[in-house]
């Protein structure tokens, strides 16, 4: 048997995503076998992390500087706002390369079951900031579920008279998928969403 003070760590690591307790029970074994090179950069790691970053006021996004590295980017074409549902979609899209415009996350996606409205979603923000005339594009890139598209029918209605153009993510087949192993419901968006060769 371990120590509570172990048992503790194991307790809080496993309520991270794709953590259960056996799994936070091996990184624990882990890092107490590896000290000096793992445990300890990892602690001073997150100390930082937890004393350092900051919301990005004017997209949501979490870095060390205010605005964030995206929106203080001049390479950046500020005219273009990608809509996304949190921090970690922003991620993806910076890390895939694909967008250079900025962003603006709207903390979460409308849904009744949850008791989310529009209230508690930065969609009050978004509408503020088109209302400004910078923006010439919305670019609407939430999930493909029923509250991911519910919030983007919700953000479309709300920036309808705004004059500014609204798009939405192509949905489909991805990159190396094979038609037999895809949901039926990427097998019908492939199909609405398809382009001339």
């Amino acid at each position: 048997m371990s120590s509570s003070e172990i048992e503790q760590a194991i307790a809080l690591l496993s309520k991270l995503p794709t953590l259960g307790p056996r799994s936070a029970r091996r990184a624990i074994l882990f890092l107490l076998t590896k000290k000096q090179t793992h445990f300890a950069p990892l602690i001073e790691a997150l100390k930082n992390v937890h004393d350092n970053i900051k919301t990005c006021p004017e997209c949501g996004n979490m870095d060390t500087s205010v605005p964030c590295a995206v929106c203080s980017d001049v390479l950046r074409q500020k005219s273009l706002v990608c809509v996304v549902q949190d921090v970690a979609d922003l991620w993806a899209l910076e890390r895939a390369g694909a967008f250079k415009g900025v962003y603006h996350v709207l903390g979460g996606v409308l849904s009744a079951l949850d008791g989310i409205g529009p209230d508690e979603l930065e969609i009050d923000s978004l509408v503020r900031k088109v209302e400004t005339g910078a923006v010439s594009e919305v670019i609407l890139a939430l999930p493909a579920t029923v509250e991911g598209q519910t919030t983007a029918h919700y953000i479309s209605d709300r920036l309808a008279d705004s004059g500014v153009k609204i798009s939405a993510l192509s949905r489909g087949v991805p990159v190396g998928g094979e038609l037999d192993y895809l949901d039926d419901g990427t097998l019908q968006m492939a199909f609405k969403a398809r382009r001339e060769v």
